[in-house]
């Protein structure tokens, strides 16, 4: 037995499969506007007051790492920590467990030190802490160590942005060539509101910025871009020919595109998500932080960031631009005035009158043909009498 609870979920995916145009996308595009815009004011804020985490590779320092596991049985943080701080007289930066299992060591980052202090804070930590080497012996060589500068973190930044912008040129070029040059404006503005809030999410989250968390923004921005330019494409197909038409308005045809790959978008995030949140996990759960968290993270905040804008925003984006189009507006009243004269003929209602226009001028005459006036026509004057031949009067 059906309830019409599940008639009701029936039917939004049959809706939802078939593409009929049946969720008015287009037509809610100002709550859409606002919902995003207001996320991308929240996550410039984050960007703006509370910035980012950014690592050892971008900030410079020293990193100390040593198996979690002492003679006395698991070492915790805060052991580490103290034992550091005692060493030098100062906190370090961050301590953190990382990894899982026999794999599982501490992580010490701090401000750059020289190799009198390096080497005095592995002696505290061997002589408070005893970690075991592989075969379950106190061995101070387990204490590892390695000191990154901050211009190489600079540099990885500098590249980065370098290859953003060459990005953004080669896609402006190829979308402008290849749709239009409404479609690639659209297309920029949402793979710029991708970028915004996958920074203000990860600044909001506090991850720790890693090469890798740049390279999963560069790989996300492709991600996005092929998902808009699915929708573009139909939208391109649905749209050809439409001003020698009045079936539908450019408005209409776009959101019967954006239904038609709806389905098509869904199940392309859900299957392209699964993995990533599947390094989610085990980058987090299992090896804690490290590569895998910082690389999926990105990816999947940029992921959701790309499907949403892709149908929320670059589609009707465009539907405004082409709204500023004199052809296109023309061509909306002229779909808008047959649809309100069938409505009109449908319902029993004599369409409005025309305009009167002089009578007796070729204007006129074409008004009262029109306006069913059987009278009015060749040889005949307004009124429905015969016209006399010039220079004859007929006795």
């Amino acid at each position: 037995m059906t309830t019409p609870g599940n008639e009701q979920r029936t039917s939004i995916f049959h809706r939802l499969y078939t593409g009929t145009g049946a969720f008015d996308i287009i037509g809610k595009r100002a709550r859409f506007y606002v919902s995003l815009g207001l996320l991308v004011l929240v996550c410039l804020g984050a960007v703006g007051f509370k910035g980012f985490n950014l690592g050892i590779d971008f900030e410079g320092g020293t990193k100390i790492q040593m198996p979690a596991v002492g003679a006395q049985g698991p070492i915790e943080d805060d052991a580490v920590r103290a034992s550091f701080e005692e060493a030098l007289g100062q906190p370090a930066e961050t301590v953190q467990t990382v990894g899982a299992g026999d794999s599982q060591s501490i992580q010490i980052r701090t401000e750059s030190l020289d190799a009198a202090e390096v080497s005095q804070v592995k002696e505290a930590l061997f002589a408070d802490l005893r970690p075991l080497d592989v075969q379950g012996q106190p061995n101070p060589a387990v204490i590892s160590d390695s000191a990154v500068s901050g211009t190489w973190g600079g540099e990885i930044t500098q590249q980065a942005l370098i290859a953003l912008g060459v990005f953004l040129v080669l896609v402006t070029v190829f979308l402008a060539f290849y749709f239009e040059r409404w479609m690639a404006v659209a297309a920029l503005v949402s793979l710029l509101h991708d970028v915004v809030v996958t920074a203000g999410l990860y600044s909001l989250i506090g991850f720790e910025v890693t090469p890798s968390t740049v390279i999963g923004l560069l790989t996300i921005l492709g991600f996005s871009l092929y998902d808009t330019v699915v929708v573009f494409d139909k939208v391109k197909e649905n749209t050809r020919g439409l001003l020698s038409t009045t079936r539908r308005t450019y408005a209409e045809a776009a959101n019967l595109a954006v239904n038609q790959t709806l389905a098509r978008s869904i199940n392309t995030s859900v299957i392209a998500l699964l993995p990533v949140a599947g390094l989610l996990v085990v980058g987090s759960g299992l090896l804690g932080v490290g590569v895998l968290r910082d690389l999926a993270l990105v990816q999947l905040i940029g992921m959701l960031a790309g499907v949403i804008s892709s149908i929320l925003l670059a589609t009707p984006l465009l539907v405004d631009f082409k709204a500023r189009d004199p052809k296109y507006r023309e061509h909306t009243a002229k779909v808008l005035a047959r649809r309100e004269r069938a409505a009109a003929k449908e319902a029993g209602i004599e369409p409005p009158e025309r305009p009167v226009v002089a009578a007796g001028t070729a204007s006129g005459r074409r008004a009262q043909r029109s306006n069913g006036n059987p009278a009015a026509g060749p040889g005949k004057t307004p009124t429905g009498k015969t016209r006399q031949p010039s220079g004859k009067r007929r006795r």
